[in-house]
Formats: C-alpha cells, sequence, structure tokens
C-alpha cells in the first residue's frame, strides 16, 4: 500500500519543508519510489530542488486543483519525483471554498498516480485552511515536525481538533502517527520538551532526533538535499536513521 505521508504544522520554523525533502531523498536512495507534493505558497521544497536548475514553474499543483490541469510531476533524480507550487497557491483557499467535495480535490487527483510510488510526502503550509484540508483529507498518516521548545507546543491542540474533526467527517482512517523533534539539542528546556511529548504521544514519537545542523539550511540554497550536499554530516546521518525508523514503521 502507497504511503500518503502529510508533515503537519501550523507553527512554521518547525523543518516541514527540510524533513520532506530528505526524507523523500533517503526514501528514494533506499530504492522506494517516492513522491513530493509542495503545498505551501512560500514553494520552499520546490525552490529547494529547482532552484539549481534556474526552471521557471510553469505549472504547478494550483492549476491542478483548480481543474485546469493533471497533476505536474517533475523528476528530481532516480526514484524521487515533486509536484511544484506557485505563489498561486495563495488564492487557493479563496477560490477552493466555491467548489464541491473541495477537501477532496488532492485525494481525487493523486488516484492517477499513487500506483506509481511507495510513498507520497506531502509538505503542508504553516496553516489550517483548506489546502491543509485537502493533505489530511489523502492522508494515510500524519507526522508532527516539532521544536524542542516552549511555544511549539502551544499549537498542538488546535492541530488535534483539526485532525479530529477531519477523522470524523472526511478520513476516517486519519490519525498522528508519527512526531519527530528537529532543530534538537542538550539543553535542559529541550530534555523538558521532550518528556512532555513522549508522555503526550507515547510510542508515536520517534526515537531519532534532528540535531542543529547548519548544513540542513544551506543545502537548499544549493539546490541540493543533505546527502548531497554534505553527506558525512550530522544533518545527514539523522535523517538517514529517521528514514529507517520511518521504513520499520510502515513496511
Amino acid at each position: 500500500m502507497t504511503r500518503v505521508i502529510a508533515f503537519a504544522n501550523h507553527k512554521g520554523g518547525v523543518g516541514k519543508t527540510t524533513s520532506v525533502a530528505n526524507i523523500g531523498a533517503a526514501l528514494a536512495a533506499r530504492g522506494q519510489n517516492t513522491l513530493l507534493i509542495d503545498m505551501d505558497a512560500q514553494q520552499n521544497l520546490t525552490f529547494s530542488f529547482l532552484s539549481e536548475r534556474g526552471e521557471d514553474v510553469e505549472v504547478s499543483l494550483y492549476d491542478a486543483l483548480m481543474g485546469r490541469k493533471p497533476l505536474p510531476i517533475t523528476n528530481i533524480k532516480p526514484g524521487l519525483d515533486l509536484v511544484p507550487a506557485s505563489i498561486d497557491l495563495a488564492m487557493a483557499e479563496t477560490e477552493l471554498a466555491a467548489q464541491l467535495s473541495r477537501e477532496f480535490i488532492l485525494k481525487d487527483l493523486l488516484e492517477s498516480v499513487t500506483d506509481r510510488y511507495d510513498y507520497i510526502l506531502i509538505d503542508c503550509p504553516p496553516s489550517l485552511g483548506l489546502i491543509t484540508y485537502n493533505a489530511l483529507t489523502a492522508a494515510t498518516d500524519l507526522y508532527i515536525p516539532l521544536t524542542a521548545e516552549a511555544l511549539p507546543l502551544k499549537g498542538l491542540n488546535m492541530l488535534e481538533e483539526v485532525v479530529n474533526l477531519i477523522s470524523r467527517r472526511l478520513n476516517p482512517a486519519l490519525a498522528v502517527s508519527g512526531v519527530f523533534f528537529t532543530r534538537y539539542s542538550n539543553r535542559r528546556l529541550n530534555a523538558a520538551v521532550v518528556a512532555n511529548i513522549e508522555q503526550r504521544y507515547g510510542e508515536k514519537v520517534f526515537k531519532t532526533k534532528i540535531r542543529e545542523n547548519i548544513a540542513l539550511a544551506e543545502a537548499p540554497l544549493e539546490g541540493k538535499d543533505i546527502f548531497s550536499y554534505a553527506p558525512g554530516c550530522n544533518g545527514a546521518a539523522d535523517y538517514r536513521q529517521l528514514t529507517e525508523e520511518i521504513l520499520a514503521r510502515t513496511k
């Protein structure tokens, strides 16, 4: 079964895009056909892979959501494809509101390509509107990236309320199935937050923590994943290990 994993947290700066890019690259390196979907109008995932090519995005996810084009898929490397975003996604919330079954549009689009992939990873925007609703309605799994700080904890209740709503009305299979930490260090506050989250989510918390690593911020500027940019760094080691945990859980 294809796993469609939405990476969501309406708090920005928690490593959603970095995680989708590098977990996707690691899955592809392990022989898993993987599709990445950029659902954020900021286009960070798209730029992470396409900026080095100097390519303009002529057809994006927005065009597919509006029913104007088939789902646009761009090959990044063997086993790794991308559906790019455009700034037009910023208008999609308003335009989708008038459509019938608007929460199911992405799910319907994916039906024609799902059998080509082992994993589909969705980079959700830092909001809880219709774009994120589409991702969660299509998902088989929801992963929440967190930084081990006090403030990101405050938004979890709101995200869980949305997940409960969608599971009751749109996607009965949806639940939080994974939580992991990014930008991690051994500071006392980090340890306290981790303990809180482990108590809250139990075995859903991945053992691997993504350590603070400047190379993870540098790699997208070069249009590369961390394994192409700095394969020996802590960030590469951590994302490899996290991907192994994901494979163990989902296979």
